[in-house]
């Protein structure tokens, strides 16, 4: 059967379609964007809760570390990408009082939502702005912050590369930029019993606890498909960063990675 004129114009349009991956998917590039907003419209009101049965409390101590290798000061300007729920942006607000400003931007509205009411029960408004936003994309000036953090949101962006760019760009000169991620096991025979813990035991919790297996399948396989310690630090150094440095948290189940504009 011979293949018609418009089923190989089809095909050949197919394979032109720039893709990326979603977890183990390959999908394209235009719909990984709708795909990461759904999973996380779908877990944002247990998103906390999560994190602490998934990470026995430990991501709480990880944030914290991240919090003081930042040393934000009074009245500087920060900005917490994938600011979600608000973790980092509540931790570092009573550093930058009482003249500094903090932007929690993230893509999803639930997120920012959940986020936005946690920090008003705790009293903190003032000087604290929410903005959904696209960190490939980011509406700020440049040179306009001293301090941008990120925690775990880096791995879901369909261009991290051009995430590192924009937040190389909206730094100041002597700006620093603290990157939080899960990454890659580095203590021997840690990665088979970080492996097991993850593919069999994180959905099953996903499930009872938040009603949503495949999201946490999801969250598992994009853990795995993001850049290794190394790779990682190219990639801020090839955004502009400087002075880049690698902590490793866990084991290297967590790497935070530290880095500068200088110019």
């Amino acid at each position: 059967m011979r293949m018609s004129d418009q089923q190989g114009e089809d095909m050949q349009d197919q394979a032109l379609v720039p893709t990326t991956h979603f977890g183990y998917q390959e999908v394209p590039e235009t719909e990984k964007e709708h795909l990461v907003k759904g999973v996380f419209s779908n877990v944002a009101g247990k998103y906390d809760l999560m994190n602490d049965l998934m990470s026995l409390g430990v991501h709480r101590l990880w944030k914290r570390f991240t919090v003081d290798l930042a040393r934000p000061r009074p009245g500087q300007r920060v900005l917490d990408l994938a600011g979600g729920t608000g973790d980092l942006a509540a931790a570092i607000y009573p550093r930058i009082k009482p003249n500094g400003s903090i932007v929690v931007s993230d893509i999803n509205p639930e997120m920012l939502a959940v986020g936005e009411n946690r920090l008003a029960d705790k009293g903190i408004i003032a000087g604290v702005e929410f903005v959904e936003a696209n960190a490939e994309e980011l509406p700020f000036p440049d040179r306009e912050f001293d301090l941008v953090t990120l925690a775990f949101g880096i791995r879901n962006m369909t261009h991290p590369e051009r995430a590192l760019k924009e937040i190389h760009r909206v730094l100041k000169t002597g700006g620093r930029a603290l990157i939080l991620e899960f990454s890659h096991p580095r203590w021997p025979g840690l990665q088979s019993i970080y492996d097991m813990y993850s593919f069999k035991l994180l959905p099953r919790i996903g499930e009872l606890v938040a009603k949503d297996r495949d999201s946490y399948q999801y969250l598992v396989e994009s853990i795995r498909r993001f850049p290794d310690q190394e790779t990682f630090k190219m990639m801020m150094e090839e955004a502009g960063l400087e002075r880049v440095e690698v902590f490793n948290l866990s084991g290297g189940i967590v790497a935070l990675h530290r880095g500068f504009r200088m110019d």
